[in-house]
C-alpha cells in the first residue's frame, strides 16, 4: 500500500521574500494524516491565520502562487509546495511569520536540502492519489495545458516555453515523477526575470527582493546574472512551477499532462477544471471499477461486475 508521508522532525529556515523584501522565518512540522499542507500565519505572538494549500483559496497569480483567507494571506508557496511534492511529503504545517515564504537563491533547491535533513515518516493511512479519465484541455490557441490519461502510475508534464529573447527562444522538457530526479534535475531551477520589467514591476510592489543571487537575470541582449545552471533552466523552471501549483488540487494525481507558455494562473485553472468537472476523477483504486461501468454505459451489453 502506497502511504501517506509526514516529516520526521520539524526544521526551521529564514529568508527574505522574493517580493516583499522583507525577512522571513518559517519553520516546517510534521501533521496528522489527511490533513494535507497547511500555512499557519503566526504573527505578533499569535496565530493569525491557517491557510491549507488548495485551490479554494488561491489569492494572487501574478509571478507567483498566493494563498489567502478571511485573516491572511501567504505569497510566492509555489517553491516549497514543488519541492514538498517532489519529495513525496503530503502532510506539513509550514508556520511563517510574514505573508511570504522567503525565496532562497530562486529555486527550490534549499527546500530539498532541509526536507533531506529533516527526514520521511511514513503514516498509517492511505496516499488518496487521483486518476484523470479523460482529455481535457484549458487556455487558448496561444497558451494551453492539455491533460489526459496516464498507463501508468505517474504524473508526467512535458512544458514547452517561447520567449523573444536570445538566451531562451522556444525550449521543451519533460518530467516523470520522481524523487531523485526532481531533486536533481527540476529544484535547482531558478526563477528568471528581465531588467527591464523591474522598475514597472517594483512599482506594483513585485520583486523588492529579487536580486542576481535569487533570480536568472536578463538584459535585452544576455544574462547577466552569471552562468545558469542547465542549458534549459528557463523551462525546468516552470516545470517546478507546475509541481508546486499542481499541489493545491488536494491530492496526488496520475496523469500526463502538455504545457505551451502557460504559467501560474493556467496552472490553477487546470487545477480549477479538475475540481469542477463530473467524472474528470476517480481515486487510483477505483479506476477499474469506473473503466467498466463507463464500457456498460455506452451501449455495450451488461457486465458483471467482479471488482471490489
Amino acid at each position: 500500500m502506497n502511504l501517506q508521508r509526514t516529516l520526521a522532525k520539524s526544521i526551521s529556515f529564514s529568508g527574505i521574500g522574493l517580493h516583499s523584501g522583507k525577512p522571513i522565518h518559517c519553520e516546517l512540522r510534521p501533521s496528522r494524516p489527511d490533513t494535507g499542507i497547511v500555512f499557519i500565519l503566526e504573527m505578533n505572538g499569535g496565530i493569525r491565520s491557517r491557510i491549507p494549500a488548495r485551490y479554494k483559496n488561491v489569492g494572487a497569480l501574478s509571478y507567483n502562487t498566493g494563498l489567502r483567507a478571511e485573516n491572511g494571506e501567504i505569497l510566492t508557496v509555489e517553491h516549497l509546495l514543488s519541492a514538498l511534492h517532489g519529495y513525496g511529503i503530503d502532510n506539513c504545517e509550514v508556520w511563517v511569520d510574514n505573508t511570504e515564504i522567503p525565496v532562497m537563491d530562486g529555486s527550490a533547491a534549499p527546500f530539498i536540502l532541509l526536507l533531506c535533513e529533516a527526514g520521511i515518516v511514513r503514516q498509517d493511512a492511505p496516499r488518496r492519489t487521483v486518476r484523470l479519465t479523460r482529455p481535457v484541455r484549458v487556455g487558448d490557441d496561444n497558451m494551453w495545458i492539455e491533460a489526459e490519461p496516464s498507463d501508468d502510475d505517474t504524473l508526467s508534464i512535458e512544458y514547452t516555453i517561447d520567449f523573444d529573447h536570445p538566451s531562451i527562444g522556444r525550449m521543451t522538457a519533460s518530467f516523470s515523477d520522481d524523487p531523485y530526479r526532481f531533486a536533481h534535475a527540476v529544484a535547482p531551477a531558478r526563477t528568471f526575470g528581465f531588467l527591464r520589467e523591474v522598475e514597472v514591476l517594483r512599482a506594483r510592489g513585485l520583486i523588492r527582493g529579487a536580486n542576481l543571487q535569487n533570480a536568472v537575470v536578463m538584459d535585452d541582449h544576455r544574462i547577466i546574472s552569471g552562468e545558469t545552471r542547465f542549458q534549459d533552466e528557463f523551462v525546468r523552471h516552470k516545470i517546478l512551477d507546475f509541481w508546486g501549483d499542481i499541489v493545491l488540487l488536494g491530492h496526488p494525481l496520475v496523469a500526463k499532462i502538455k504545457a505551451f507558455r502557460a504559467g501560474h494562473r493556467l496552472h490553477a485553472q487546470l487545477v480549477e477544471t479538475l475540481l469542477k468537472t463530473p467524472d474528470l476523477l476517480v481515486p487510483v483504486d477505483q479506476t477499474i471499477r469506473h473503466r467498466i461501468l463507463q464500457w456498460a454505459s455506452s451501449g455495450n451489453q451488461p457486465v458483471r461486475e467482479t471488482v471490489q
